[in-house]
C-alpha cells in the first residue's frame, strides 16, 4: 500500500488515504462532472480510509444536485475539488487525481463512466 498526500491548489483542504500504486483514473459523464473535467480514482474509499485537513475552519464548501446523495466537496478559497462522495455508494470517496501529489493524471489510463444514463 502507498500512502497518498494531496491537497486543493491553495491547501487549506489537504487528505491522505493509502492504496495500491494508482495506474488508472475514471471520468464521468454526469452534467457536473463532464464541467469539472476531473479525472478521479476509479476505485473508492472508505470514509474511515481518509484523512482530510482544512487549515481554515470552514473552507470546505459542498455542492448538492438532484437527489442530493452524491456530495460535491470544493475549497471555498481556491475552487478547487479535491474529493466527492458518491451516488452510487453514499459517504464512500472518489479523489480528484489531479489534486494527488507528484501524481501525472497525462500517464493513467483513463475510462470513462456513463453517469449521463442514470
Amino acid at each position: 500500500m502507498i500512502k497518498y498526500n494531496g491537497s486543493c491548489h491553495c491547501g487549506n483542504v489537504s487528505f491522505q488515504f493509502k492504496h495500491d500504486e494508482i495506474k488508472s483514473g475514471l471520468r464521468c459523464n454526469c452534467s457536473i462532472c463532464a464541467r469539472k473535467g476531473a479525472i478521479m480514482t476509479d476505485f473508492v474509499i472508505p470514509p474511515d480510509k481518509l484523512q482530510y485537513q482544512l487549515k481554515e475552519e470552514n473552507s470546505l464548501g459542498l455542492y448538492e444536485f438532484d437527489t442530493k446523495v452524491a456530495h460535491h466537496y470544493f475549497c471555498k478559497n481556491c475552487g478547487i475539488f479535491p474529493f466527492l462522495q458518491t451516488m452510487r455508494m453514499p459517504e464512500h470517496y472518489r479523489i480528484n487525481l489531479g489534486c494527488i501529489d507528484g501524481l501525472e493524471t497525462d500517464e493513467l489510463e483513463v475510462s470513462v463512466f456513463d453517469g449521463k444514463s442514470l
